[in-house]
């Protein structure tokens, strides 16, 4: 059984990593809108692996005996300044996700929930594959100006 507030925790991240999934569609539409095909592309896989990572924490709650929930996000924005200016703001997007992840793992550790903790390790290997991934594209992006 889960405790309280380790799924409260889960589910505050599952609205998150759903606002992230809604934030890289929004990105891919903008990335369409100005003919960037090959990035709205990549956004849109992004928001399908965004959405994939609330499914997975949703379905460990639910295994764990929990009431996993839906919640409201809000919008993320339509339009950016330029290409550079969306993914700066998805790689801060993606270090806000990892410092979330990091709190996770500190409550499951301060709970001896090693269960949940084992579950996140997978979570913050992912951060750090997301953030070079998008740090990368930042810097290619930079470079041409």
């Amino acid at each position: 059984m889960i405790k309280q507030n380790i799924e409260d925790a889960l589910n505050q991240q599952v609205a998150r990593e759903m606002h992230a999934s809604n934030l890289y569609l929004a990105m891919s539409a903008y990335f369409s809108s100005i003919s960037l095909r090959g990035c709205a592309n990549w956004m849109r896989l992004q928001a399908k692996e965004e959405m994939d990572h609330a499914l997975k924490l949703f379905d460990y709650i639910l295994d764990r005996g929990g009431k996993a929930k839906v919640s409201i996000v809000d919008a993320p924005p339509s339009e950016w300044e330029s290409p550079l200016a969306a993914f700066e703001a998805a790689l801060h997007h993606e270090k806000l996700v990892t410092g979330w992840i990091n709190e996770l793992v500190d409550l499951a550790v301060a709970e001896k929930d090693h269960a949940t903790s084992n579950m996140l390790q997978w979570f913050i290997s992912e951060q750090v594959e997301e953030e070079a991934t998008v740090s990368e594209i930042v810097d290619r992006l930079k470079l041409i100006g």
